[in-house]
């Protein structure tokens, strides 16, 4: 397994976002936005993970960097549940990693674009147990989400940030949108922000989340 990329912060570290890419990038794909969002937030140590590589059913078989495999899109995602779960329990070793540095839970973020953002939301809202400092959810969907999923009082707390394009044609717009309805109607703290794109990052967004983080980390 490629170890992380981890980014220190020009001052002592007290907080962590754990930046997980979309399928077919790579670690290095968000080190320019973590450089830039450590202009003003100088404690804040970036963990940008690797996804493996594997064959990926969509795009012919063809192997690239990838958290599960995407057998079929549509009417919605058919993934491969067990890769997400290991990608998912993958996250929470980071998270534990960070927590036993010393780094309190409640100051330890996860982010993530496209395939890395269902991973995150995976993780933070049905499989870890305890404070974290938010989950940025950008331009990505929740295939692990049902009507019948319920949170505990912890995961409730785990405030989100959904960042989605109007114009993507990869995630839809309704899916990045039914992934916020679905923790809004649980009684999470989740924020939608739209933006005039596809399936990309603007420097708009990057501002965007450089305040919401800044406000949790005051």
């Amino acid at each position: 397994m490629t170890e992380p990329l981890i980014i220190e912060p020009e001052l002592a570290v007290d907080a962590c976002v754990i930046w997980l890419h979309g399928l077919g990038a790579d670690r290095y794909d968000f080190l320019p936005v973590a450089e830039m969002l450590q202009k003003t937030l100088k404690t804040t140590r970036f963990i940008l993970p690797q996804a493996p590589t594997r064959a990926v059913t969509i795009n012919g078989g063809y192997a690239m960097p990838s958290w599960y495999d995407i057998k079929a899109m549509s009417p919605a995602r058919a993934i491969d549940s067990d890769q997400l779960e290991n990608s998912a329990q993958g996250v929470i070793k980071l998270i534990e990693q960070q927590r036993d540095s010393g780094i309190d839970p409640a100051r330890i973020f996860l982010a993530g674009f496209s395939q890395g953002g269902a991973v995150v939301l995976h993780t933070a809202f049905l499989r870890w147990e305890g404070p974290l400092g938010g989950v940025l959810a950008l331009s990505t969907y929740a295939p692990t989400f049902s009507d019948e999923m319920s949170l505990s009082a912890s995961q409730q707390r785990i405030p989100a940030y959904c960042l989605h394009g109007i114009n993507d044609p990869v995630v839809l717009y309704a899916m990045g949108r039914a992934a916020y309805e679905h923790l809004k109607a649980r009684g999470v703290t989740v924020t939608w922000q739209e933006y005039p794109m596809e399936h990309e990052v603007l420097p708009q967004e990057i501002s965007d989340i450089g305040v919401w983080l800044g406000d949790k980390l005051r």
